[in-house]
């Protein structure tokens, strides 16, 4: 197996078997600890039924390289990242994030609750290929599941404020945040009601979560919340409902958070970092508020990359993953969630928030299945993208792309209306499909 775009991820038990994690844990930390024989991990995971296991597993190959291992138990990634930072630790978690239950993946961070750049994952791969015998040093493993600390930080953000009055859904996927969430709302002083908050190892995501908002929806109208957020499986990322049930996207809770934290003098540089894949809606209303936009490749770990870089405050994606760099080194969505509620709590009525802060101009995505992957398919097309792309003009924008796991060439187009940008992709499209299919 081969690190993707957020860590190793497979079917539990096949792809991802017990001895294959334990191997990744004895490579992770002879390629992640400064000082051998005294470096720590905290690991955390998911409410997956194969969780426990491959988090046993983890925990051993990592103590059996002498680091010393404090397992949170079930809890979000954010909250795995935030202790790694705080204990100055690595940090593991064992999710698939928004994926089905028999899905498993793990995450890994370096000291400090970094991401992992792509250059010390490939060290990772190495090492698990040429692993030789342990030595004689052994780290303990100790279950550490008091996860008070990171309440508190999460609570820090409200700065002394209420969530008083406001009523809440909050969706928890059956996910790792199904114990906390609702009772870190409830600690902000929001008036919650929970769903999808009992798992039983194989429900998490099961018509729920952020990948699911309907669930979020149909409970907020029935009991007359003000909103909802759902969250994945992992809960590092949020997706939003207003008070009649219409999705609020991370385009518009992106939005929405910068132009709060530029009327309060908090977005450094008046800059936000995004993905080629965010809404051309998005980038025309920072254009109008005044706010530059940064645009990385697809995932949340290029987005941290340039947030880091550009020493940057504010960042995401339109799936949800939201960071805040100045209070995490991860996308959180509790945090996120937080944020949010404190933004409505001072200013108003979500649905209102989400029509001011940007209007999302029709998307079309459209994939073709070719042979082999095209890595330059957007040089090859050139001509053809740019003679749409002026045909569209400043209220148009396309992107073509090859899939950076399969075979696959992504078109995604957007346009004034529905039509323009559906018959901009299927034209692009069929070009593609003569030239490489």
């Amino acid at each position: 197996m081969k690190f993707g775009t957020d860590g190793v991820r497979g079917v539990a038990n096949t792809d991802l078997s017990g001895e294959f994690t334990l191997r990744l844990g004895r490579a992770a930390a002879r390629v992640l600890v400064d000082e051998p024989h005294a470096s720590s991990v905290v690991i955390g995971g998911d409410t997956r039924e194969s969780t426990s296991m491959l988090m046993a597993a983890l925990a051993a190959g990592f103590a059996s390289e002498g680091v010393d291992v404090a397992r949170l138990g079930v809890v979000p990634t954010p909250t795995v990242a935030y202790e790694a930072q705080r204990r100055g630790a690595m940090g593991a978690v064992v999710s698939a994030s928004h994926n089905p239950y028999r899905d498993n993946g793990i995450k890994l961070f370096a000291v400090g609750g970094t991401k992992l750049p792509d250059e010390i994952e490939r060290r990772i791969e190495r090492e698990l290929a040429t692993l030789g015998p342990v030595g004689d040093h052994v780290g303990s493993i100790e279950f550490d599941p008091d996860h008070s600390a990171y309440v508190d930080h999460l609570l820090r953000l409200l700065q002394g404020r209420s969530l008083d009055g406001l009523r809440v859904v909050v969706d928890t996927a059956n996910g790792a945040a199904s114990g906390l969430a609702p009772s870190l709302f409830s600690a902000a002083g929001a008036e919650v009601t929970a769903v999808a908050d009992q798992p039983d190892g194989r429900n998490i995501n099961d018509r729920c979560g952020a990948t699911w908002p309907e669930t979020v929806a149909a409970e907020v109208v029935r009991v007359g919340a003000d909103l909802g957020i759902a969250l994945d499986g992992d809960a590092d990322r949020l997706i939003a409902v207003d008070h009649t049930g219409t999705v609020v996207d991370g385009d518009h809770i992106i939005a929405i958070c910068a132009e709060d934290l530029r009327s309060r003098g908090e977005l450094r540089d008046d800059t936000v970092v995004v993905t080629v894949m965010t809404n051309l809606g998005f980038r025309l209303a920072m254009r109008s508020a005044g706010i530059e936009v940064i645009e990385t490749a697809v995932g949340d770990r290029y987005v941290l990359e340039a947030l880091n870089a550009g020493g940057y405050s504010l960042g995401g994606e339109q799936s949800g993953h939201v960071i805040f760099s100045d209070h995490a080194t991860t996308g959180d969505g509790l945090l996120t969630g937080v944020a949010l509620l404190d933004i409505v709590s001072r200013t108003g009525a979500l649905a209102d928030l989400a029509k001011t802060a940007m209007t999302s101009l029709p998307q079309v995505l459209h994939n073709l299945v070719v042979a082999e992957r095209v890595p330059d398919v957007a040089e090859q097309l050139a001509e053809e993208i740019a003679a749409v792309e002026r045909r569209l003009g400043d209220t148009g924008r396309v992107l073509v792309r090859a899939s950076g796991t399969e075979p696959l060439i992504r078109v995604m187009v957007e346009a004034a209306s529905a039509d323009e940008a559906e018959s901009a992709a299927v034209e692009l499209i069929s070009v593609a499909r003569t030239r490489f299919a």
